[in-house]
């Protein structure tokens, strides 16, 4: 994969940098102890879903494996390190023959998960796991939180596609792997051409109001994009009077105008209005698309409206009020020494960040009518009325990817995943987690 697409500048073709300062002065004393190599595994989970929501989805883990294979020390990034004296010469040596080669296990993408969900579990020597959190915690608490508004946006909407136009209200890098989470949770196109070329998710566009204000009048802009782009196209129609301009667009285009837009007013009655008098006008075919600071609660507010897609931009791109999944990366299992087996550990301070120790399975229990009942978290042995429905998949063995996917698959699967909730999950009132996370923590497993 080329490091481009990763958001790098070209002179800086790693991913060893997206990490914070700690990590690495962890390592130099773990180095200087003896105890880097001890065989560890780490975790990634939410303790508790953004407040209100009924489920999470599991966003970003393709990313996840980029950011692995392109973790390398090259001479600049080394040079760097030793310039600003963050660690010293034997940690520098060590880095310069970093790669990852444990394993990592997760929850594929596009699944949805819950309170306790081992969502990632990275596993090999301390080392050379714990430089990973901070680049994984960035990709996954992100994506994630991109992927579960989305979601819950695609449930309002129904069978209306969804137009992801958030990228020029969040940073540059973060558009693109928002509209990659957008596509993971139901969004059906994107605006962002770096996210169409890079993960091949469709784009569109047509215009914004600065082309209609650029020409003499509205007639000569419409005009101008029929002219260009066809009879097909999308027409903004509020610049000035709304039922002026549907008047005139479907007299420049004809009853083959593909769709008008509109981007402000009262978008419920406004909708009416324009398809009234676009079926008058015989335009029955046309569409209508809104936009506007759209989140879930406005778009099923138009749920009666006629009303044929949605573009959703700012509030998409911030989580809708959530902008992080609040994942953390914790140590559960560590070696008892050298060599021996593994013994779980955990963080038992107060303050409600403690943390269930030993290295995990998690299976989703199901009821009668099929849908899932409790999201069943253990160690040890599975029982055998949950073998079949265990959550974790491989993704790397040995340091190398094996559960490389197409995008699609994630945005497959999350459909499934949601479909396989009580039907409760897609309330958008504020309630707890859909279903119960249960522990089964036996044993410390190996």
């Amino acid at each position: 994969m080329n490091t481009a697409d990763l958001g790098l500048p070209v002179d800086v073709p790693s991913t060893a940098l997206f990490t914070d300062q700690y990590e690495l002065t962890m390592l130099r004393a773990a180095l200087k102890a003896g105890t880097a190599g001890r065989r560890s595994v780490f975790e990634v989970f939410t303790r508790r879903l953004p407040d209100g929501r009924r489920y999470g989805v599991v966003a970003g883990t393709g990313r996840v494996l980029d950011a692995v294979e392109n973790f390398r020390f090259d001479a600049d990034v080394l040079r760097f390190l030793r310039e600003k004296d963050i660690v010293d010469e034997p940690t520098l040596d060590w880095l310069a023959g970093y790669r990852f080669g444990g394993d990592i296990w997760g929850y594929p993408e596009g699944e949805v998960y819950f309170p306790g969900s081992p969502i990632m579990r990275v596993e090999g020597t301390f080392g050379e796991c714990v430089l990973l959190e901070t680049v994984i915690l960035s990709i996954l608490n992100h994506d994630s939180a991109i992927a579960a508004a989305a979601s819950r946006m695609s449930s309002a909407a129904g069978d209306r596609p969804l137009i992801e136009m958030g990228a020029r209200r969040t940073h540059e890098l973060a558009a693109v792997a928002a509209a990659r989470s957008a596509y993971v949770g139901g969004f059906a196109t994107t605006s962002d051409l770096a996210a169409g070329f890079r993960y091949n998710i469709p784009t569109v566009g047509t215009s914004a109001h600065a082309f209609t204000l650029l020409h003499d009048s509205e007639r000569d802009a419409f005009r101008a994009q029929v002219d260009s782009l066809g009879r097909g196209t999308t027409l903004l129609v509020d610049t000035y009077d709304v039922a002026e301009a549907v008047r005139t667009a479907v007299e420049i285009a004809g009853p083959e105008l593909g769709a008008v837009r509109i981007d402000s007013g009262d978008l419920l009655l406004v909708a009416h209005r324009v398809r009234q008098q676009l079926d008058e006008l015989g335009a029955t075919e046309t569409k209508i698309v809104v936009t506007s600071d759209l989140d879930e609660y406005a778009i099923a507010s138009l749920a009666a409206a006629p009303v044929d897609a949605y573009g959703v931009g700012t509030q998409l791109v911030t989580g809708s009020g959530h902008p992080t999944a609040s994942m953390v990366y914790k140590l559960v299992a560590r070696e008892s020494t050298d060599g021996g087996p593994l013994v779980p550990v955990a963080k038992k301070s107060s303050g409600g960040k403690t943390s269930v120790g030993g290295r995990k399975w998690a299976a989703r229990r199901t009821g009668a009518d099929g849908h899932a009942e409790a999201e069943v978290i253990g160690t040890g042995a599975v029982p055998a009325d949950l073998t079949g429905r265990q959550l974790l998949v491989e993704l790397v063995r040995g340091g190398e990817v094996v559960a490389r996917e197409p995008l699609d698959a994630a945005r497959d699967r999350h459909a499934a995943a949601r479909a396989g909730l009580p039907l409760s999950a897609t309330q958008l009132s504020r309630g707890e987690p859909v279903i119960p996370t249960e522990y089964a923590t036996e044993g410390s497993g190996n």
